[in-house]
C-alpha cells in the first residue's frame, strides 16, 4: 500500500499523529512543561475540526490534482480493483487505506466515509449515531454532528461532517456505477459524510 500511495499517505499519517499528540498534551494527559503552567483544555470538537480539515484537504488534492488530472490526460484511471490492475485507488479507497495505515501503526484516530447512497452497502449508516448524524448533516451541512459514544475504556468522541462532490471524478463514478442507488449527483452536492473518531477524554 505504501508503494502505491507513497508520500501522501505518509504525510497524512504524520500530520494525524502530530495532531493527536497535541490533543493528548492539551487535554492534560501529560504534564505541562512548566509546573507553574496549567494544562490548556482543548475541546474535542476543535480537535476533530482540525483533523477533518487536514483529511479533507489531502483527499481533495488527491481527487482533483492526481485522479482527475491524470484521467483527463488519458494517462491512468482510478478503479475499485487498483490492487490488481494498473490503476489508481479511488478517492474513497485513498482515504480508507490511509486510515488503515494509521491504525496499523498504533494511532487511535479513526476516520471513514458513509452515505445513504454508498455504492458499497457496508458504507451505509449502520448505527443510531450514524443514522442520526446523516439526517443532521443533510439538514444542516455546515454543522458537524458530534457525540460521545461507548462506555469505560471504549468511550470515543465521534464527529460526522457532510462530504460534498468536489470533482467530476466523484460525480462520474457515482452516477455511472451500476450499483449506485443515486445517479444524479452534481458538483457540490452532499454525496456522503465523513466520520472522525478519537478517544474521549476521561
Amino acid at each position: 500500500m505504501i508503494n502505491r500511495l507513497g508520500l501522501p499517505a505518509v504525510i497524512s499519517l504524520a500530520v494525524l499523529l502530530m495532531v493527536f499528540v497535541w490533543y493528548a498534551v492539551s487535554s492534560g494527559e501529560r504534564a505541562p512543561a512548566s509546573t507553574d503552567a496549567a494544562p490548556v483544555m482543548v475541546p474535542a470538537t476543535t480537535v476533530t475540526d482540525y483533523l477533518h480539515a487536514v483529511i479533507e484537504a489531502e483527499r481533495t488534492f488527491y481527487t482533483v490534482h492526481v485522479v482527475e488530472r491524470l484521467q483527463k490526460r488519458g494517462a491512468i484511471v482510478a478503479s475499485q480493483n487498483w490492487r490488481t490492475a494498473n490503476t489508481l485507488p479511488l478517492p474513497v479507497q485513498f482515504l480508507t487505506e490511509a486510515s488503515e495505515l494509521a491504525t496499523r501503526t498504533g494511532s487511535p484516530v479513526r476516520y471513514r466515509l458513509i452515505s445513504q447512497w454508498a455504492i458499497n452497502p457496508e458504507n451505509r449508516p449502520a448505527t443510531d449515531f450514524e443514522r442520526a448524524g446523516w439526517a443532521a448533516v443533510l439538514k444542516e451541512p455546515e454543522k458537524p454532528y458530534a457525540r460521545t459514544v461507548g462506555d469505560g475504556k471504549d468511550r470515543r468522541f465521534e464527529a460526522l461532517y457532510a462530504d460534498r462532490a468536489v470533482a467530476q471524478a466523484c460525480i462520474g463514478c457515482h452516477n455511472a456505477h451500476p450499483n449506485s442507488p443515486k445517479k444524479d449527483f452534481r458538483f457540490g452536492d452532499i454525496i456522503g459524510a465523513m466520520i472522525i473518531s478519537i478517544p474521549a477524554a476521561p
